[in-house]
């Protein structure tokens, strides 16, 4: 029996507990089989040097990532990356918060705060209400930061408050900076 044919990851059982995870570094402190990621985890490129990798909600706040050998050959990444957006917008509040700096901070459950970049519209209501480009950082898996574009105060407060919680967080996704373009309603690189 392959892995994707037993019951407890069967698709039809499972499609309703998966969700997308930001990742760069493969490790993470709350998936069963992953507090360091295998390389055959299934994961698909994002920007930069982010990844999505998928997460099975099992017991309390205990996920299992979805390796390739637990996929069948005929799954449409695709569709599974949809799926998992699906999930997570139907099971984790986001709600905006403010910073001591004047940025703002992405809040949900202390576990999914990160995957909130999968979501172009969250970018966009933000990009719409003031009025420019958001500059955006996910140090960590329960940190998001962004800031108007403009503001060069705000964000260099936003780059020095990401740096350091990247510097000691125990998810650490990545140090590099994103920028949400208002106009062409899409994430790019900060700077490319």
């Amino acid at each position: 029996m392959k892995k994707y044919e037993d019951e407890h990851y069967q698709y039809e059982n499972i499609k309703d507990r998966i969700y997308p995870w930001v990742k760069n570094e493969m490790k993470d402190s709350h998936a069963l089989n992953g507090k360091r990621m295998s390389k055959n985890a299934a994961a698909i490129a994002f920007v930069g040097d982010l990844k999505i990798v998928f997460a099975i909600k099992r017991d309390g706040d205990n996920y299992e990532i979805i390796m390739d050998n637990m996929l069948a050959p005929d799954t449409d990444i695709e569709e599974l990356y949809y799926t998992a957006c699906k999930n997570l917008a139907r099971d984790v509040e986001f709600v905006i918060g403010n910073t001591w700096d004047g940025a703002y901070s992405i809040i949900a459950d202390g576990i999914h705060e990160a995957s909130s970049v999968c979501f172009k519209h969250i970018w966009q209501v933000c990009a719409d209400k003031l009025e420019d480009d958001l500059v955006i950082m996910v140090p960590c898996k329960d940190t998001v930061l962004f800031a108007p574009a403009s503001q060069r105060k705000v964000v260099e407060g936003l780059l020095m408050h990401g740096k350091g919680a990247y510097d000691t967080a125990a998810d650490r996704i990545t140090d590099m900076t994103f920028l949400f373009s208002k106009e062409r309603k899409e994430l790019t690189v900060y700077g490319a």
